[in-house]
């Protein structure tokens, strides 16, 4: 443990350790620290470069804060943060009296109504004609956002495109690297600060490929290296495992996106006639 950790009790939250530290603050780091206090519940779901933007500082300053309050980084003072405002919110349930299934169901309703409104039929076509013009296309992603990649490599497949997905972020470095002149790379982050997944970005970038990301947040590293982004509109709790409203944003962008390469390749009911031919023996 480092000695700046040491000096908190262990199951300190993050708005405990920011009134500990009120006064042993540099001014900037008073007005990220006021900023935080006053907007709890919106900046455990923010990226660095929002919060950074909202408390009018650089994310370097930002970084100093959580480090100062012991943490290792701005996404280990977000889930302090979230445990801060879940223990608060168990005090104080939800008194709607909605079956949980039914919320459930009616929260990824309205979040995919949401990402509905957020399609964007010009940029779907660029990314389409990129796609379709491309020798190879990579997919990156990591946890659930990386089982997102896998799904949607399977279905560029389907249509005879040449595409493959990683998660583990060394081979797709790796991979990226060998990608032949005008390839396309798309990263999945819902965040759109997964380190891995924004370096890949910057890689392929560099390469000269088109980049495409896909995410909820406009202002985030990832969106830097990123020809085209195509937004979704869930946000995730960095503390719960309620992820099934972002993995069906993500999922109906990427549909739209299904759905535009289908209009520019004549050949794509053939390729779904002997893509299905081909695994008819696997069945009873």
């Amino acid at each position: 443990m480092s000695q700046v950790a040491s000096r908190f009790p262990a199951a300190s939250g993050a708005v405990i350790r920011i009134r500990q530290q009120a006064t042993n603050l540099s001014p900037t780091l008073q007005r990220v620290a006021a900023y935080v206090s006053g907007h709890t519940e919106s900046v455990m779901h923010m990226t660095i470069t929002e919060l950074a933007t909202a408390a009018l500082v650089s994310e370097a300053t930002v970084t100093r804060l959580c480090r100062k309050l012991g943490f290792a980084g701005f996404h280990a003072f977000k889930i302090a943060l979230a445990s801060d405002v879940a223990g608060r919110d168990t005090q104080h349930p939800d008194e709607t009296g909605l079956d949980p299934g039914v919320h459930l169901m009616r929260q990824t309703c309205l979040t995919l109504e949401n990402t509905l409104q957020l399609s964007n039929p010009r940029a779907l076509t660029q990314v389409a004609l990129a796609i379709d013009r491309a020798p190879r296309v990579d997919l990156t992603g990591q946890g659930n956002s990386g089982l997102v990649a896998q799904y949607f490599s399977h279905r560029l497949m389907r249509l005879g495109i040449t595409a493959v997905a990683h998660t583990d972020p060394h081979i797709a470095a790796v991979s990226i690297s060998t990608i032949p002149s005008d390839g396309v790379v798309i990263g999945i982050s819902s965040s759109g600060s997964t380190i891995d997944t924004v370096q890949h970005l910057r890689l392929a970038r560099a390469q000269g490929h088109y980049t495409v990301a896909l995410t909820h947040r406009a202002s985030s590293p990832v969106t830097r290296y990123a020809d085209t982004v195509l937004f979704t509109a869930a946000q995730e709790d960095p503390i719960t495992d309620s992820v099934l409203a972002t993995l069906s944003s993500q999922t109906l962008m990427l549909e739209f996106l299904y759905t535009a390469l289908l209009s520019r390749r004549p050949e794509a009911q053939t390729m779904l006639r002997v893509t299905a031919e081909s695994v008819v023996d696997k069945k009873y």
